[in-house]
């Protein structure tokens, strides 16, 4: 894994790349102005706008703090890179475990009271940094950081399902995209200023701007109109309009059994203490999106390692790639999201995603070969492909996320489709090396492949998870996938 403490809840949101896509300063606040600009990633009013402040607060604290964690780590704290590392994976394997209850937790106790308890507990575990001078306290900091972040991400996607209608979020997850890229701009020039003077006071500062930021978000959260816990919602929704005259009892079914209703108890039916995992459906989809995600770590960890061993160009082409896909992503996922408004859309989005990943792969295998002119011209192509792919993977899999999920159990299912992201991040620094580094340019091709295999599987597999949910009582048809 990278050498931070890297990803965050804005991660399930499924996005960022959390550690390493801000070396150093090279996210400028020049690209956070030019989104208020092109795109418009704040809304202009009610909840949405709440929304993006929350997330504008906690990623401009995390933009400073991904860039100087690992070298707090490993120069003020002490730790060697590869116990860093360890630490991390740990907590990680840790985060992924405990986003599923939490996530189950907002959906049964409320999710803006969830959000907000979870924002301070992640405020919590980042200034316990401040005190950790060993490896163990450095382990046992980690996992509360990542438990933290794990459920504060799957509670913020149910709060955002509570308070959007399904046909706006994916739109508003875009414009959140954006925010979440402009405020990691902000932080990282923020936390490029703190390696630049190299003391141990301004280590120590962006930890404590990065708990503040996280104070500040559980506080613009609880600004939020209360939202009732998921199974409430659903009750009201599917009771409202059919109630029946008092004193008649619902006529039996076949076989003298009483009908089932639409509204799931927790302990009955996909309810159990098995939850999510029983919907094999929605598993396979989450399975098919982690493998569309190892193009995570590609510009962070395989690029860059392609760069220094296999072409001619020279190094500062990392942080121009870096720039480019950060500008990108702030200035037009919004439009590119635009779309992406069902089952449908959302997978021929995932499906055109795969294509431009094996095109951009293939351009990318190319620069190994050429001058140092030649390298950078296909790089830099390859970059835009890869960003294209990037900004219509994730529209898609935003709307599936939601639309594949129960309404009642919306925290839950983020929370394991979110695990997609940390598995993608934990894996695929080892998938891309041995593909990247040890074969060359077969690895690129294969990978290509791979990515563009995952997402043409897409469509079967939402075909067979729509039809499951429909055949559930209570819940109608979803629109067919194409």
């Amino acid at each position: 894994m990278p050498g931070t403490v890297g990803a965050t809840g804005a991660d399930a949101a499924e996005g960022t790349d959390g550690a390493g896509r801000a070396p150093g300063a090279v996210r400028s606040v020049g690209v956070a102005r030019a989104a208020g600009r092109a795109g418009r990633p704040v809304p202009s009013a009610g909840p949405r706008r709440v929304l993006a402040l929350a997330q504008l607060s906690n990623s401009v604290g995390d933009g400073a703090f991904y860039v100087t964690s690992a070298l707090y780590f490993t120069r003020v704290v002490g730790l060697a890179p590869a116990r860093v590392g360890l630490g991390l994976t740990l907590a990680w394997a840790v985060g992924s475990v405990v986003g599923v209850p939490l996530g189950r937790l907002a959906d049964r106790r409320g999710p803006r009271g969830t959000s907000v308890l979870l924002a301070f507990a992640t405020a919590l575990s980042v200034a316990s940094f401040l005190v950790v001078r060993g490896f163990v306290p450095f382990v046992l900091a980690a996992c509360a950081y990542a438990a933290a972040q794990s459920g504060l991400a799957a509670a913020r996607q149910a709060l955002l399902a509570g308070l959007v209608p399904r046909r706006e979020r994916t739109g508003l997850l875009a414009r959140l995209q954006s925010t979440l890229n402009a405020g990691l701009a902000v932080g990282a020039g923020l936390g490029g200023l703190a390696l630049h003077a190299g003391t141990r006071t301004a280590y120590l500062s962006v930890f404590a701007l990065d708990a503040a930021c996280f104070a500040l978000c559980a506080a613009v959260l609880l600004g939020l109109p209360s939202v009732a816990p998921a199974h409430a919602r659903v009750a009201a929704v599917e009771g409202h309009g059919r109630r029946r005259p008092f004193g008649r009892k619902r006529r039996p079914g076949p076989g003298g059994r009483r009908p089932r209703t639409g509204v799931r108890t927790p302990g009955r039916g996909r309810d159990s203490a098995a939850g999510v995992l029983r919907d094999r459906p929605y598993v396979v989809v989450t399975l098919l999106n982690t493998v569309l995600l190892l193009r995570m770590p590609l510009l962070t960890l395989g690029v860059p390692l392609w760069i220094a061993e296999r072409t001619a160009a020279p190094a500062w082409t990392v942080s121009a790639l870096f720039v480019l896909n950060t500008a990108a992503v702030t200035l037009f996922q919004v439009r590119a999201a635009r779309g992406v408004t069902g089952p449908a859309s959302a997978t021929r989005a995932i499906r055109r995603s795969g294509l431009v990943m094996w095109a951009s792969c293939a351009v990318f295998a190319l620069s190994g070969g050429g001058s140092p002119l030649v390298a950078v011209a296909l790089l830099t192509v390859g970059a835009v492909l890869q960003v294209v792919a990037e900004m219509q993977q994730s529209a898609g899999s935003w709307q599936l996320s939601f639309d594949l999920a129960p309404a009642d159990r919306v925290g839950e299912y983020q929370g394991f489709f979110g695990t997609g992201v940390t598995v993608a991040r934990t894996l695929g620094p080892l998938v891309l090396t041995a593909l990247l580094v040890g074969w060359g340019v077969p690895g690129w091709l294969l990978l290509g492949a791979l990515v563009s295999a995952a997402s043409y599987a897409m469509g079967p597999a939402v075909r067979r998870a729509t039809s499951a949910r429909s055949a559930v009582p209570g819940v109608g048809p979803l629109a067919p996938v194409g």
